[in-house]
């Protein structure tokens, strides 16, 4: 592994904060510490961010997820190991995820309607936007 390029908590530690702040309100929502675990895992697969992998991973065995489901959770789309719940939030994490290549398609975004309200539609968004954060600053300096 590599050495830490910059401690970036500690020379933007404002900035930093600020994303503390909204991990503690995501943390908060009604999704549930699960289903965040969850997403913040898939878009960590998708970034490979070796950290984030290992943090997430242990925290769903933690909070008791399967480990036959833990081990799907990169082929989602072929399990029958996931709630319709979890399936709309995984593909609207992929389709934020790649949103170079989907442009967050309404064929992602209009299944979440029928699973989850507008506010946890809201947090969703800012669970990926936030992993993806934490993932670029990680995987950049070396975490």
């Amino acid at each position: 592994m590599s050495l830490l390029r910059l401690p970036y908590w500690t020379l933007s530690p404002d900035a930093y904060q600020g994303l503390i702040a909204t991990k503690n309100a995501l943390e908060k929502s009604s999704l549930g510490k699960q289903l965040l675990e969850l997403v913040w895992l898939r878009v960590s697969q998708i970034n490979g961010c070796a950290f984030c992998l290992e943090m997430h991973s242990k925290s769903l065995r933690a909070g008791g997820m399967p480990a036959a489901q833990l081990d799907a959770v990169a082929g989602w789309r072929v399990s029958e190991r996931f709630s319709d719940r979890e399936r709309a939030a995984l593909a609207w994490t992929e389709s934020l995820s790649h949103v170079d290549q989907t442009h967050a398609p309404d064929a992602d975004f209009t299944p979440l309607a029928s699973q989850f309200n507008e506010v946890e539609i809201a947090d969703l968004t800012f669970a990926v936007a936030l992993m993806s954060a934490f993932n670029r600053l990680a995987i950049g300096m070396r975490q």
